[in-house]
């Protein structure tokens, strides 16, 4: 059978074990190619396809319920759920997400994008189904790195404490974005024990069913008792004590043995754990070798895996480096990640500072109040985050940082619409969830010198301080002049009669609509908004006195955004209004390039001109 045959998950059950073989071969070409094209995440999809397979092959999807974790480990079973044909539009404008979306397909129970919430969501729909007096079978499958977070820990607990008749397939790689920190890593390196185990398994297995005619029944006779060679060889606490049923550790890439397992325990009216053993990257020699330089992957070159990059530098980048520098002078600087130590650019300051750089795992609560406690004992914490991720440490970011005027840095990366990577990942609640808190700057830059020069101003700042921005910064602008002052905003251009207040990201398109207007006669100021909270109120009121019209735009929701502070402002002192307000509107943003998605919300060079003249006529 072919992928281009499978309408169905069904089918599989039909497949021999060869047939299986080359299936497997055949979906990790599929994913290595359409991510070579489009980017994406490479090395967790191709150590799970065979994982995928054995679930396909031993739950009944849809009606049974398939829940992925994160969703970086959902390609494969996006291919043999009838979207083969569509798999080449990954991550597109208008085609697949690379993510599970419930308003994609039936068989993506539910929809993900962050990590560490796959076992709660299996708890709530485990216990629908009992209440709804249904008859399904419901799975998690969790890789590794999930499990940092705390919000595993709570669904364990409370599945284990009811007795919450589901299962936990934990997919173990060793590696998450960042390798795996803390007791979790060792206590899986210990319940994995060791290559070797698996190692025996596969080669007793492999001997016994080349035995002539008694192979089989001599094979069977292994797999019944080898759980009991296993107890004897792993000893599971951590799980047993938290209430669930352990198997494991399991070969991951041993399709036949995963089956058989999957089927003998789904049945089981209690919480299981599967400790499934995977190799990140299978199948592809780069994404093995160096796996976290694969997970999340931008196009590269099939014949030599050479990335072939994005646009613009990166700022997560440049605070990584700018920070390692400023660390050598002064010793109270350190850094704290959530297993992104890489991705949000602070590699440099690792190397160079290991004692001071805290990667806690996915684990953004616990990051914000840990770095509420560095702070009050004297220490210059920068919270290194992206701006999404950073929305689950809400509560602590009032109550732990804000509340008692700490000095924590919160450095948000990928602020403004993430492209590909969906509505999970576009940074466009930042400035209404932070700007209304007492006692937080909020600031944005719109360059690299800039940045550097407000992470200097957080050195010097005794209360706490969020730097969004996004990505990269791509465009032309005037090289940045100045030194960053709190609440004064840096006009850019000059012009007559009127004025567009941005920042950051979006900037670059609205230099080019400022161009555009001057060519119809509209001669418009262009100023950085780099200080979001507070505003430069004497800007504000200057404009005001000159009569001059003011539009706002910014790469974020109006509601609450950049827009709607200044309208306050402006009702608030009896000023004109801004003339116009342009950014998202209250429904989320689909996948896609970030230029296909900013002409799409009206944000490109075009859209800006437009809008503008059509609200100077009216």
């Amino acid at each position: 059978m072919k992928l281009s045959d499978l309408t169905s998950p069904a089918q599989l059950r039909d497949c021999s074990q060869e047939e299986l073989k080359e299936l497997a071969q055949e979906i990790r070409m599929g994913i290595i190619r359409t991510v070579s094209q489009n980017g994406g995440h490479l090395a967790s999809n191709l150590g799970v396809v065979e994982l995928t397979l054995a679930l396909h092959r031993a739950f009944d999807c849809p009606r049974d319920r398939l829940i992925f974790d994160v969703g970086h480990q959902c390609y494969a079973h996006k291919m043999i759920t009838g979207r083969y044909g569509q798999f080449a539009t990954l991550r597109q404008m208008d085609g697949l997400s690379g993510f599970p979306r419930r308003d994609e397909s039936e068989y993506d129970a539910f929809g993900a994008g962050h990590a560490s919430t796959a076992i709660s969501a299996a708890v709530g729909m485990a216990r629908a189904r009992d209440l709804m007096g249904e008859n399904y079978k419901v799975a998690a499958i969790v890789g590794d790195g999930a499990l940092t977070g705390g919000m595993c820990y709570e669904a364990l607990n409370d599945a284990g404490s009811r007795k919450t008749p589901m299962m936990v397939v934990l997919n173990d790689n060793g590696m998450s974005i960042s390798r795996n920190v803390g007791a979790l890593s060792g206590q899986l390196t210990r319940l994995r024990v060791s290559r070797g185990w698996l190692g025996m398994k596969r080669a007793v297995s492999d001997a016994l069913r080349k035995v002539p005619a008694a192979g089989k029944i001599l094979h069977r006779g292994f797999l019944h008792i080898k759980n009991g060679v296993r107890n004897i060889l792993v000893r599971d606490k951590f799980f047993t004590s938290l209430g669930f049923r352990y198997f494991g550790p399991i070969d991951g890439h041993d399709l036949e043995g995963m089956e058989m397992v999957f089927r003998r325990l789904r049945d089981m009216q209690e919480p299981v754990v599967v400790h499934v053993v995977t190799r990140k990257g299978a199948g592809f020699v780069d994404a093995e070798e160096k796996p976290e330089k694969y997970h999340g992957v931008s196009p590269f070159q099939l014949e030599n895996g050479l990335l072939r990059g994005q646009g613009g530098r990166s700022l997560g980048k440049t605070a990584g480096e700018y920070l390692t520098k400023l660390a050598r002078d002064h010793q109270d600087i350190c850094v704290i990640t959530a297993a992104m130590t890489d991705s949000a650019g602070f590699g440099s300051f690792a190397k160079a500072y290991p004692e001071r750089l805290f990667d806690v795992g996915i684990a953004e609560e616990h990051a914000v109040t840990t770095a509420a406690g560095m702070a009050a004992g004297g220490m210059r914490p920068f919270v290194a985050i992206y701006e999404t991720f950073l929305q689950r440490g809400y509560d602590q970011i009032v109550e732990d940082v804000c509340l008692q005027k700490l000095p924590v840095c919160f450095l948000m990366d990928r602020a403004g619409l993430g492209g590909e990577d969906g509505p999970t990942h576009h940074g466009v609640f930042g400035v209404s969830m932070l700007r209304h808190i007492p006692n937080l700057i909020v600031l944005s830059p719109r360059c690299e010198k800039e940045l550097e020069s407000m992470l200097d101003f957080c050195l010097s700042c005794d209360q706490p301080v969020a730097i969004r921005y996004p990505r990269a910064i791509e465009g032309d602008l005037p090289e940045y002049q100045g030194d960053f002052q709190l609440a004064r905003w840096e006009k850019i251009c000059d012009g007559s009669q009127g004025a567009i207040l941005a920042s950051s990201g979006i900037l670059s398109e609205c230099m080019k609509a400022v161009a555009a207007l001057k060519k119809e006669g509209l001669d418009l100021a262009l100023y950085n908004a780099s200080s979001l909270t507070p505003l430069d109120e004497n800007c504000l009121i200057q404009l005001h006195r000159e009569g001059k019209s003011v539009f706002t735009v910014e790469e974020h929701i109006l509601a609450g955004g950049f827009g709607s502070a200044v309208a306050e402002f402006s009702a608030r002192w009896g000023l004109n209004p801004p003339r116009l307000m342009l950014g998202l509107h209250r429904r989320f943003v689909a996948h896609g390039a970030r230029g296909s998605l900013l002409r799409a919300q009206g944000l490109d060079e075009t859209g800006i001109t437009e809008a503008i003249k059509k609200a100077v006529k009216k």
